[in-house]
């Protein structure tokens, strides 16, 4: 998942170095919430799941499911009450948590009573309906339809809909049946013969609102489907269907970095071009920092070091790069910015004495390092990140879980949807195989909906064989060559 803010970099050819010039701009604020927003958000949110929307608004509001969760958590808790606009949360204490958990037994326990109560309402009303008539013949379709009535009511007050058959006697295939709606009319324009049915575009509506695919575009959900062996058709169909539902729109919590024309490394395979840098996480008290020393190889976005220590120092350095080396090998280019560290007599010599090549961020640039810049950005941007660590073991614990999520679970555009350790230790192959063949039973399946298309796989599949921080352009390629 590349960014496109790009910085200053060296290209390192097999035998020449390009560079270029880049242009500053200006960031745009992320976007925060109020105690009130988190209020009415999660207000909505609860009153979209009670009609079983509560996905669907998630999308359509650009928030994640975490959000709810979390907030929730803050307002069961009393922590979001009574606050001013901007004004920090804290963590609820002890007997703040304690409240909120019989706050939420009460409310579980004052809505099974409402929904009894008026299940027992609409239970005698039923039964007065009925009266005598119910094991006459002559009034068997009245009583159908006054049972279905009632199966209706209870289903609308949040009784089970297996409880409800229960009660009425009412098969729920039965009920199911007679809320199909009749077919529409048919008109006079002809309906493109791949064009998916309205149970085929509710089934792909249904699986991107489902638990395991909501927080995920559908460029993820697509290729997760194709290795599961299943299709339910293509991205653009998916966000068609999204758009239609009114359910499309930007959900991360991102400035807005303008891409810059840098110079930069080029790797052709893994082990050949590692990137690293440092980045700061709050600590428990305003003012308290840890350091995050993180080596990433650029042509799989694999992970090769990380470890998270109380002060930036050229030793410790050292000493990650020393454990990243031993496990994944000695790159041919190591790539960093300007900083103290980068720049110590520590790191320069060890690089040095093993033969490896320095590159180096321009001056006064903060971008000159695209791949650690969006390496961070991912990580700062979870839902989960935290807004402050409570000591150094936590943020080493946070780190080591992110770590292993994004070496094994995070799927990127720029490596085809793989997982960076896929492409790292060369399992993308198989994986691509795989895919191709769930796609080529599909085509199988439904010839007419692809086409006359001749690509073996969609485009976001494709992998590129060069990794770059910033391509130069192909007439000075082919002077270099």
């Amino acid at each position: 998942m590349s960014l496109s803010c790009l910085a200053p970099v060296i290209v390192v050819a097999d035998d020449g170095v390009v560079a270029a010039p880049s242009n500053p701009a200006g960031r745009a604020r992320r976007r925060t919430f109020t105690p009130t927003q988190k209020l009415k958000y999660l207000s909505e949110y609860e009153a979209a799941c009670e009609t079983g929307q509560g996905n669907a608004y998630l999308r359509g509001e650009g928030l994640y499911s975490s959000l709810m969760t979390e907030w929730r958590r803050l307002r069961d808790a009393g922590v979001l009450d009574g606050r001013d606009p901007g004004e920090p949360l804290g963590r609820p204490s002890r007997e703040q948590a304690e409240i909120a958990r019989l706050k939420r037994e009460l409310a579980k326990a004052q809505q099974k009573l409402a929904t009894t109560e008026m299940a027992l309402d609409i239970m005698g009303k039923s039964a007065r309906a009925l009266g005598a008539d119910l094991r006459e013949r002559g009034h068997r379709q009245a009583s159908r339809d006054t049972l279905m009535t009632t199966y209706t009511q209870l289903i609308g007050v949040g009784v089970s809909t297996r409880q409800a058959a229960l009660f009425t006697g009412i098969p729920r295939a039965s009920a199911a049946r007679a809320k199909i709606p009749a077919s529409p009319a048919p008109t006079h324009r002809p309906v493109p013969v791949n064009k998916l049915t309205d149970a085929e575009r509710a089934t792909v509506l249904a699986v991107l609102n489902s638990d395991e695919f909501v927080d995920k575009p559908p460029l993820q959900v697509c290729a997760i489907l194709l290795e599961q062996g299943r299709y339910i058709g293509s991205v653009s169909t998916m966000y068609r269907v999204l758009h239609e539902n009114t359910q499309v729109r930007e959900r991360r919590r991102q400035a807005t970095h303008p891409p810059r024309k840098v110079p930069e490394l080029v790797a052709t395979a893994p082990g050949q071009v590692y990137t690293w840098d440092i980045t700061k996480l709050a600590g428990p008290v305003k003012g308290t920092y840890y350091d995050a020393y993180v080596m990433i190889d650029i042509f799989s976005r694999y992970i090769v070091g990380a470890i998270v220590h109380a002060v930036e120092d050229g030793i410790l350095a050292k000493e990650m790069m020393l454990t990243a080396f031993g496990i994944d090998g000695t790159p041919e280019v190591v790539h960093s910015d300007g900083g103290p560290s980068m720049t110590s007599k520590t790191v320069t010599t060890l690089l040095a004495d093993l033969g490896v090549t320095k590159s180096r961020s321009r001056p006064h640039v903060s971008n000159d390092n695209p791949y650690s810049e969006a390496l961070f950005k991912t990580m700062k941007y979870l839902p989960v990140f935290p807004d402050r660590f409570a000591s150094l073991g936590h943020a080493r614990e946070f780190l080591g879980e992110f770590v292993q999520a994004y070496n094994h679970h995070h799927r990127h555009t720029g490596i085809g949807m793989h997982t960076p350790a896929d492409v790292h230790y060369g399992l993308a192959d198989m994986i691509d195989r795989d895919r191709d063949a769930a796609l080529e039973a599909a085509r199988r399946a439904h010839p007419e909906r692809f086409g006359s298309r001749a690509q073996a796989r969609p485009k976001f599949l494709d992998r590129d064989p060069t990794a770059w921080i910033n391509q130069p352009p192909a007439d000075e390629l082919l002077l270099a060559a």
